[in-house]
């Protein structure tokens, strides 16, 4: 079986990725709660507040350090293995990433997830068929039903009711991914320490730089821990960022 994104035409995939008002006005407000989130410190203090009372968090890295461990995160795990895997399955990125912006451009301004409204995110791991989506799992924790929420929204995916399921459909190509992703989160709701569907197809695991990143960044307290091995600083934060071309090594570091 095949989904949309595989046979249907490049202009059809846009205007299903777009959707109609419904959905328009969905977006909209999923952007509007995002830009709040920027300036409300109150909030980001008791998501950070909810993921140390579940020991994801021992001590709150700087804001800065979560913003630059985001940039690393992003260069050196997020973006390579999308293009390898896309690769592979014969797909552009560039044009996967357009219908993913025009599906919710939300997902695409906070790629930590700590300034994400609770739908984006649950949206972004149902958008992209993921590496590992046990950061997510435990990131969704600093909302108060994330867990349950998470589940509900896959379910629906799954069953065709979700508001976005035309618009997700004209992106995920893999049909089986939904159905794998509402398994695992039952599995992990049952106990935290199951095993995640981790996507096998990444030919640059036999890069040590590439598997020592993804390591790191796998889960919610291995980037926090990476975080807090930034410098502090803008200036140093910022010449780090210009001049660190490959993840270091522990080695390296």
């Amino acid at each position: 079986m095949q989904t949309t994104r595989l046979t249907a035409p490049p202009w059809r995939l846009i205007v299903q990725a777009i959707g109609g008002p419904r959905q328009i006005a969905g977006k909209l407000r999923r952007l509007a709660r995002t830009l709040r989130l920027y300036v409300d410190r109150a909030e980001i203090d008791r998501r950070l507040s909810a993921l140390e009372a579940k020991g994801y968090i021992s001590v709150r890295p700087t804001a800065l350090q979560i913003l630059f461990g985001g940039f690393d995160m992003l260069r050196f795990v997020i973006e390579p293995a999308s293009r390898d895997y896309y690769r592979q399955k014969g797909i552009s990125f560039g044009f996967h990433q357009l219908l993913r912006v025009l599906d919710d451009p939300t997902s695409m301004l906070d790629p930590t997830g700590f300034l994400s409204d609770r739908d984006t995110i649950v949206g972004h791991v149902m958008q992209v068929v993921h590496l590992n989506p046990v950061y997510d799992l435990q990131l969704i924790q600093m909302f108060p039903d994330g867990l349950e929420d998470f589940e509900r929204q896959v379910q629906a995916m799954v069953d065709g009711t979700h508001p976005r399921h035309a618009t997700i459909g004209a992106i995920v190509e893999d049909p089986e991914y939904h159905v794998r992703l509402l398994d695992y989160v039952r599995r992990f709701r049952a106990d935290p320490s199951a095993a995640p569907p981790v996507r096998q197809e990444q030919t640059l695991r036999d890069d040590p730089y590439f598997a020592t990143a993804e390591r790191t960044f796998a889960t919610l307290p291995g980037f926090v821990a990476y975080c807090h091995t930034l410098p502090t600083g803008i200036g140093s934060l910022l010449g780090r960022l210009r001049v660190l071309r490959r993840f270091p090594l522990p080695s390296e570091a």
